[in-house]
């Protein structure tokens, strides 16, 4: 069994990957975008919110280290899912919270950990669960931003 694909979505880009890139069998994260409609969008597309796409964190992650549904995990429990286009001061629909999913198995947990997800809050959660898209790279300097600057991660 070779590495398998994650996509996330969950406010700023940044501190997204930086929770994900910590956990023991993540092999690669790197940010980006999907979810929309413009194609090759830049970071300014983005954040005007006119392409459609969120700022995501697609992950690689070796299965018999770590499970899909301990991504979920780590997913719910550090964002919250019940703020629709907004996460902590980071406000428009490029912010939202959203999974891609990669295949049937990862559509149907997805869709089991937002049932029991739900019954942790009194909101209705307003996550996105949608297939996976064209993922489009964010530019290098956005690329391991924590890693290279430091500094507290965003809304995490």
């Amino acid at each position: 069994m070779g590495l398998q694909k994650a996509t996330f979505a969950a406010g700023c880009f940044w501190g997204v990957e930086e929770l994900f890139a910590k956990l023991k069998g993540v092999k690669k994260t790197l940010v980006g975008y999907t979810g929309g409609e413009t194609k090759n969008p830049t970071y300014g597309q983005v954040c005007e919110g006119k392409s459609g796409h969120a700022e995501a964190v697609q992950v690689e992650f070796d299965p018999r280290e770590i499970s899909y549904a301990q991504l979920l995990e780590a997913f719910w429990q550090n964002h919250d899912p019940t703020t629709l286009n907004r996460q902590g001061l980071d406000v428009g629909s490029n912010y939202r919270s959203a999974i891609f999913f990669h295949s049937k198995k990862q559509q149907q947990q997805a869709e089991e950990s937002m049932r029991l997800e739900q019954n942790k809050h009194s909101q209705k959660i307003v996550t996105e669960i949608a297939p996976a898209m064209e993922f489009y790279p964010a530019e290098e300097c956005h690329q391991k931003y924590y890693l290279k600057h430091g500094g507290a991660n965003c809304h995490l």
